[in-house]
C-alpha cells in the first residue's frame, strides 16, 4: 500500500491499497487505471470502478479535483458565462406563498427592462420558456442570467426558493433587491423542521449587495426573524411599515386599495383579486422605491399588471366564473377562500388534491379547510407520484367529518363534472397545480395542463 502523493506529487494523501484496471475487480481504496484496450477504453467503466470503491482514477481525461463540485458549478459557470450576474441587477423573491405573483409584478412594473425566472419559466421580450425547478441549478441559471444580458434586460426578478438555498444553487448570486414575503409551514419532507425551512429563507440576506435593500412583511409571523440583520430594510404590512396597508376594499375584478408612505396617503386601483395581492403588490411598489422610483411614478403603472397565470386567474364561462390558482397549503387555501367567500354570490366547488410524496401531516389540516368553505368538493390527482390517489384523499378527509365531497381520481373526469355540476354565479375552483404543464405519476412527467382541459370541456359544452 502507499499514498496518492507518493505516486504522484502533489495530489491528496490518499491510501491506495492496489492498482486495478478491470473495473470488476476494483475493492475499496484501489486507483484505478483506464487503460484503452483492443476492444474497450476503460475510461468507460470510471462510474462503476467508483461504484466498487475505487479511491482515485488514472485517466487522459482532462479532471479538476476540488473540494466541494458543488460551491465550484457557479463559479465555474460565472466565469464561463463572463459573470452575466454583475452586469445584471437582480431582484430576489423568497417565502412560502407569493413568490411568483410578487416577481412577475415586479417584471410588470419595471417593464421590458425586466426578465422574469421562477415557477413559470424564463420570460422577457425575446423568449418565454418553461422550466422545470423554481429556481434551476447554476448551470443552468447563469446560462439564463447570460440570455437575459443579450436580450437588452437591466434587470431580472426571480422567485428563491428555500431549496435553491439549501442546495447552494445561488452561490455567486448577489441581489440589489431581496424580498420575504411570508413564511408557513412547507417543504418540511425536504427541511423536516419549520426552524430548518426558517434557516434555510434567512440565507437570502447573504445574498444581498452592500448597497442593496432587503424588504420585508411586518404582519408574517417569522419577521422579527430577519428584523435585526446589517443591511437596509424596507417594510410594508398593516402596522408600523414604510408602505403602510390602510384599507382595502374588494370585487369580483379589482381591488381599491389605500397605503401610506411617509405620512401621505395614496388610493390605488389592482386589477390583481384577494388580501394576499395587495400585499404581493406592495412588494413591487416598495422594489421600485428601492430601485429609486418616486411612489408617484409607480402607481399610474399598476394599471398595466397583468394576472400571473394560474394565480386567482378568472375564466368566465356562460353565467358562471372558473379559477384557476396554485394553491397547494392549508395557508393558501385560507386566503383563496378568504377572497372567494367575499365576492360569491352562488355556491363555491372545488377541484383539488395533494401532492404525493410530500408533506403528509398538512393534508388532514388542508382538506378540513377545503370541505368547510365549499359547498361541494371533488378530490382527485395532483401528481400523485408514488402514492396511491386514494391514499392521498383518505389523508385530506382525516380532519373532518364533512360529506359535502366525492372522489374522481382522474383529473380532467373531475374538472368536467364540476362544469357540470355549475349554475348561474357559482365559482370552480380548480386548485393545486395552477399553470403546470405536466402530472407526475410515478417516476414520469407527463404532459397535462388544467388550462388545455378546461378549454376543451369548454369547446364541447
Amino acid at each position: 500500500m502507499k499514498k496518492l502523493s507518493e505516486l504522484y506529487k502533489g495530489l491528496p494523501d490518499i491510501l491506495i491499497k492496489d492498482i486495478k484496471t478491470n473495473s470488476k475487480e476494483v475493492n475499496e481504496g484501489d486507483l484505478f487505471v483506464c487503460i484503452k484496450g483492443v476492444v474497450k477504453d476503460r475510461n468507460e467503466f470510471i462510474g462503476e470502478a467508483i461504484k466498487r470503491g475505487a479511491k482515485a482514477l488514472v485517466t487522459n481525461i482532462p479532471v479538476i479535483y476540488v473540494d466541494n463540485p458543488n460551491e465550484e458549478l457557479a463559479k465555474v459557470c460565472s466565469e464561463f458565462y463572463n459573470h452575466p450576474e454583475e452586469k445584471l441587477d437582480l431582484i430576489g423573491i423568497t417565502g412560502t406563498n407569493g413568490k411568483t405573483t410578487a416577481a412577475l409584478i415586479i417584471k410588470d412594473l419595471l417593464g421590458n427592462t425586466c426578465g422574469y425566472l421562477g415557477t413559470n419559466g424564463v420570460i422577457c421580450t425575446k423568449f418565454n420558456e418553461k422550466i422545470q425547478n423554481t429556481t434551476p441549478n447554476s448551470d443552468k441559471l447563469f446560462k439564463y442570467l447570460d440570455r437575459f444580458y443579450k436580450a437588452g434586460c437591466k434587470f431580472v426578478s426571480m422567485e428563491a426558493s428555500s431549496e435553491a438555498f439549501l442546495h447552494n444553487r445561488l452561490n455567486k448570486i448577489m441581489f440589489k433587491v431581496g424580498i420575504v414575503t411570508n413564511i408557513t409551514e412547507d417543504h418540511l419532507n425536504v427541511h423536516k423542521t419549520i426552524e430548518n425551512y426558517v434557516s434555510c429563507k434567512k440565507k437570502i440576506v447573504d445574498h444581498i449587495k452592500k448597497d442593496g435593500v432587503l424588504i420585508l412583511n411586518t404582519d408574517d409571523k417569522y419577521y422579527e426573524e430577519f428584523r435585526n440583520i446589517n443591511c437596509k430594510i424596507l417594510t410594508y404590512g398593516k402596522n408600523n411599515a414604510d408602505l403602510e396597508i390602510v384599507s382595502f376594499n374588494e370585487y369580483i375584478d379589482k381591488t381599491d386599495i389605500t397605503v401610506k408612505y411617509k405620512n401621505k396617503l395614496y388610493n390605488i386601483t389592482s386589477p390583481l383579486l384577494g388580501e394576499f395581492n395587495v400585499y404581493n403588490l406592495c412588494t413591487g411598489i416598495l422594489t421600485l422605491v428601492a430601485l429609486g422610483n418616486k411612489l408617484e411614478e409607480v402607481i399610474p403603472n399598476i394599471k398595466n399588471i397583468k394576472t400571473p397565470s394560474g394565480r386567482l386567474e378568472f375564466i368566465k364561462h356562460r353565467d358562471y366564473y372558473i379559477i384557476l390558482d396554485y394553491a397547494h397549503t392549508p395557508d393558501a387555501f385560507i386566503k383563496v377562500y378568504s377572497f372567494l367567500n367575499k365576492v360569491k354570490k352562488g355556491r363555491i366547488i372545488t377541484v383539488t388534491g395533494s401532492a404525493g410524496g410530500r408533506e403528509k401531516e398538512k393534508r388532514g389540516e388542508m382538506g378540513r379547510i377545503i370541505l368547510e368553505n365549499s359547498d361541494y368538493v371533488i378530490f382527485t390527482m395532483d401528481d400523485p407520484r408514488n402514492e396511491r390517489v386514494n391514499d392521498i384523499i383518505d389523508d385530506l378527509l382525516s380532519k373532518t367529518n364533512k360529506t359535502n365531497y366525492e372522489r374522481i381520481i382522474k383529473r380532467d373526469r373531475a374538472i368536467k363534472k364540476a362544469l357540470e355540476l355549475a349554475k348561474s354565479k357559482d365559482i370552480i375552483l380548480i386548485a393545486g397545480k395552477g399553470d403546470d404543464n405536466y402530472m407526475a405519476i410515478d417516476d414520469k412527467y407527463l404532459h397535462y395542463s388544467d388550462r388545455e382541459t378546461i378549454k376543451n370541456i369548454i369547446d364541447i359544452m
